[in-house]
């Protein structure tokens, strides 16, 4: 199971199905960093988005592939 869906659960009622999108502050909330930190990481383009009229959306897999390429850069302690 991913990070966002596990972080994205209490957002989610029973019967609504799982986001595909998560606004910016609930991907902040999935990586437990600040919403201008999210924000500078859109910026740089390290984790993906997408605007949508005048939306700014992160695909919901988007904060796990971060995690993802940053812990296979990261040399093993």
């Amino acid at each position: 199971m991913s990070i966002a869906a596990v972080d994205a659960a209490p957002l989610i009622e029973a019967d609504v199905p799982a986001p595909v999108l998560l606004t910016v502050e609930e991907a902040a909330r999935c990586l437990r960093i600040g919403r201008t930190t999210c924000f500078g990481l859109i910026r740089t383009g390290e984790l993906e988005s997408l605007t949508i009229g005048g939306l700014r959306r992160v695909p919901a897999d988007a904060p796990a592939a971060y995690l993802a390429r940053r812990r296979a850069e990261k040399p093993a302690a």
